[in-house]
């Protein structure tokens, strides 16, 4: 497992993996541009190559990228949809530039309309996004539930793979936080199993390609998406240890985006934290088979 946390690249995009080595990650996630404004980032040859040359030289083996909160590829709104096409495909052509592993996307919101048509509408834009880009993969996160956010369920995730095409380069990211959030209880070894089998049987386990770490301020089922510490939510350490030790998640990235002891994000402390829980979540399987 690739443990990690998101990242600013402020300052360049070499800054990222300086970021993340400090914390000692094996994975990082950054925004590729302003998470909350449509202006893309122009970044150059020379910014590219640095950010290789940084990122192979460190111990970081993943990098994801998380497209901006603006974007709803389900939009029955134009213009919006336009923008998030265009925003969607620039993220996607600077990850296969600085070769990451995927770029997460929150696929939109039905808002009060039919839900079957915001996803027809949402796999139509994503599967174009794909057509015009090259390699990189594009992962679909799941969703907590609020606001007619569409993947809180595996089989809206299902669905809108179903409508984009299931190129072989969709995938999926599941959050903790928002599977709780959503209604999977998955504070256990046991519950955890549940969801994943039920994860498999609706999407593939195959389409599994990251992960988000993230604790829940918010209780089960809540549909709200709140994040919160390492062991200072809904899923305590118990919880977060069972999802870090999960050996269906071995090798995938997988990253933290919690709100941090100061509000700017994950720390090398709680990277630190998460990798002690992996440990403990481990040995606590280990107990149990042994019985």
């Amino acid at each position: 497992m690739l443990i990690g946390a998101h990242v600013s690249p402020a300052g360049g995009l070499p800054h990222a993996i300086e970021r993340g080595v400090e914390r000692g990650c094996r994975s990082i996630q950054i925004f590729n541009q302003s998470p909350r404004m449509w202006r893309p980032t122009a970044y150059s040859p020379e910014d590219v190559a640095a950010f290789r040359a940084a990122m192979s030289a460190s111990p970081i083996d993943a990098v994801l990228i998380h497209a901006v909160y603006l974007i709803n590829c389900a939009s029955d709104d134009p213009e919006i949809a336009d923008k998030s096409l265009t925003s969607l495909v620039h993220s996607l052509t600077v990850g296969e530039a600085i070769g990451a592993a995927g770029v997460v996307l929150h696929p939109g919101s039905a808002k009060t309309g039919d839900v079957g048509d915001a996803i027809a509408r949402a796999g139509a834009v994503i599967g174009e996004a794909l057509a015009r880009t090259g390699g990189c993969p594009l992962q679909l996160e799941n969703t907590a539930g609020a606001g007619g956010t569409l993947g809180r369920s595996f089989a809206e995730l299902a669905a809108l793979l179903d409508a984009a095409g299931r190129d072989d380069r969709l995938g999926c990211c599941l959050d903790s936080c928002h599977l709780l959030a959503s209604g999977y209880d998955i504070r256990t070894a046991e519950g955890l199993t549940v969801t994943l089998d039920e994860f498999d049987r609706a999407v593939g386990l195959d389409r599994l390609r990251s992960l988000h770490l993230n604790d829940s301020a918010q209780p089960l089922g809540s549909n709200r998406d709140r994040h919160a510490n390492l062991g200072n939510g809904e899923l305590g350490e118990r919880g977060c240890a069972v999802f870090l030790s999960e050996p269906r998640f071995e090798d995938l990235p997988l990253v933290l985006e919690t709100p941090g002891p100061k509000g700017s994000g994950p720390t090398a402390e709680e990277v630190a934290l998460a990798r002690r829980l992996r440990t403990r979540g481990r040995a606590a399987r280990r107990r149990v088979a042994a019985r």
